[in-house]
């Protein structure tokens, strides 16, 4: 696909990094890092290998401070230093659009994140709502620490990193804690299987309060049937699901990004069908019975059946 804002995020594997994880249970606290070294390329022209791969921090030609996180060639996470409200990626925009409406404007927020890359939507929630509480989980603490270091973060903001897996940060996470959990998990351009299930769904349910969200970035093209188990297992688990996506996508037509958002209460639906429909890129929002025609009779995926998201196609976030 041309429009790189459908890049994923490296996230949580259960299987290690090529690196000891002996920080998996380790906490790190914001901290302004080093400073970059006259502007440039942070990993430099040979990149800087971590263990998702090959990491490169390249600066946006369009906005005075702001870098993109390639990992492996393909672009993974924005961060505009100046101005973290900027979401650059279009699924980064539809997860900014929940961060909106999960409280009233500007309200603190208690946030878990499963998938770090360059903390893009934690930096977005903490500029937005200041004194949000919020916690990472990032396996690969190799790009945990070049992140850290050549894109800082504010000393103030209320933001820990755990290097670990997420679902296994996520199932000691406290109970009805959290008003959001946002999974962004990838294993190099897929989601691992572990963190696709009933199970999984189960633990994001029980870290969140009664009124909390749970949004989760995957991907998927050609017939869907990926996008469409992940729709049965969330409306296995909760109340209410609802689906955001390009049209092309949906149909079909192209393989990309799509959002799922679950509570157990009531989403705002025409609100954020509103939002959606005005980003620079028009998105869909799926619901109800429509929902329900798009999940097409796919069952909720288990432990026991699960399998990793699909391949993207060569080329597909390039």
């Amino acid at each position: 696909m041309a429009r790189k804002q459908q890049g994923s995020r490296n996230g949580g594997a259960r299987q290690r990094p090529a690196r000891d994880q002996t920080a998996e249970d380790q906490s790190f606290r914001a901290d302004s890092g080093r400073d970059r070294q006259d502007g440039r390329s942070a990993a430099g022209p040979a990149g800087v290998r971590v263990g998702s791969g090959l990491a490169e921090i390249v600066r946006d030609r369009d906005r005075a401070d702001a870098w993109t996180l390639l990992l492996d060639g393909a672009p993974q996470s924005h961060v505009d230093l100046a101005d973290p409200r900027h979401l650059s990626f279009e699924y980064q925009r539809r997860l900014g659009h929940l961060v909106d409406l999960a409280a009233a404007p500007g309200k603190p927020v208690t946030a878990l994140h499963l998938g770090g890359g360059a903390l893009t939507l934690a930096r977005y929630v903490a500029v937005s709502r200041p004194r949000s509480r919020q916690q990472v989980a990032e396996i690969d603490t190799e790009l945990t620490e070049l992140v850290r270091r050549e894109l800082p973060l504010d000393r103030t903001w209320q933001l820990r990193v755990r290097g670990g897996d997420a679902r296994d940060i996520l199932e000691r996470s406290p109970e009805a804690a959290a008003d959001l959990v946002v999974a962004d998990i990838y294993s190099g351009a897929r989601i691992p299987a572990h963190c696709t299930s009933v199970e999984f769904a189960a633990l994001a349910a029980r870290a969140l309060r009664p009124d909390g969200r749970f949004a989760v970035n995957i991907t998927d093209g050609g017939q869907l049937a990926f996008a469409r188990g992940q729709v049965a297992t969330l409306r296995a688990v909760f109340a209410e699901v609802a689906l955001i996506a390009d049209p092309t996508v949906l149909r079909g037509r192209r393989f990309g990004n799509l959002v799922l958002v679950a509570a157990q209460q009531p989403l705002p639906l025409d609100e954020l069908t509103r939002r959606t429909a005005t980003d620079p890129f028009p998105g869909r929002v799926e619901s109800g019975p429509r929902l329900v025609d798009f999940q097409a009779g796919a069952a909720p995926v288990t432990d026991g059946s699960a399998r990793p998201s699909p391949a993207p196609p060569p080329g597909a976030f390039s």
